[in-house]
């Protein structure tokens, strides 16, 4: 990309892309992998997207280009784009740029995130833009959350409030950690304020896993939760149960 490019354009930070996208949303997905999280999750397996403004480089042209190519690919399911990271959020100008550009050519779009922000003029417009959002709520219990991921679960749980408040469609996710966010009275806290909410179309309990230990151990980080065991079927199946979660 040439130094007049990004001169004159707003400039995105990509980690990476995945074009055949089956479980970030309904249908073929293909999603876009933003550079850059401010959340210290203890589980990431994708610590390698922590760090701002490295990655590639793109214009939402490019970007466009890019994703069109396989547009018929993904349509044809009822898919779309995600938008994951990292964490897409954190780079605001460039998303209310970019969304109306995959709009325009008929694209849904939605948007993985934690919702760990205020909500802003700049986050509502780009709530109103998106289609579905993928909500991930860390933790219910606040001490833990902010144990587990360095910050409080507040403005994410105001956010799901205000995704509700204007019945934005949302999928709610939850990495299930044994030992720390499996607890029977925190998953009926969660399933109690679930209920509160009007706009869920799914809940997804994911099964933590230490797939992505490696890149730690690569990065010359300390894995916290090396002494955890990895979720199994059973552990899902049980915070289901609680949750009363059919599928």
């Amino acid at each position: 990309m040439s130094e007049e490019t990004k001169k004159n354009n707003l400039i995105a930070h990509i980690h990476s892309f995945e074009s055949f996208g089956a479980v970030d949303g309904p249908g073929i997905r293909f999603v876009v992998f933003f550079q850059g999280c401010g959340l210290r999750c203890k589980y990431c397996h994708n610590r390698d997207t922590w760090p701002m403004n490295t990655g590639m480089e793109y214009t939402s042209n490019e970007l466009i280009s890019k994703i069109s190519r396989y547009k018929n690919y993904f349509t044809v399911s009822n898919g779309g784009v995600t938008l994951s990271g990292g964490e897409p959020l954190l780079q605001q100008d460039f998303l209310l740029e970019f969304i109306p550009k995959l709009k325009k050519i008929g694209i849904h779009v939605a948007i993985d995130t934690s919702g760990n922000f205020p909500l802003t003029d700049k986050i509502k417009k780009i709530i109103d833009l998106t289609d579905l959002f993928l909500l991930d709520i860390k933790c219910i219990n606040d001490d833990i959350c902010k144990d587990l991921v360095g910050f409080s679960n507040k403005l994410e749980l105001e956010f799901a409030k205000y995704l509700s408040n204007i019945n934005k469609d949302v999928w709610i996710r939850q990495v299930l950690v044994p030992g720390i966010t499996d607890h029977e009275d925190d998953l009926l806290k969660l399933k109690e304020f679930l209920s509160t909410l009007n706009n869920i179309k799914k809940v997804e309990i994911l099964a933590y896993h230490d797939l992505g230990k490696f890149k730690w151990e690569n990065l010359g980080c300390n894995y916290e939760l090396d002494d955890v065991p990895n979720a199994t079927t059973e552990d899902v199946a049980r915070a289901k149960r609680i949750l009363q979660i059919d599928k």
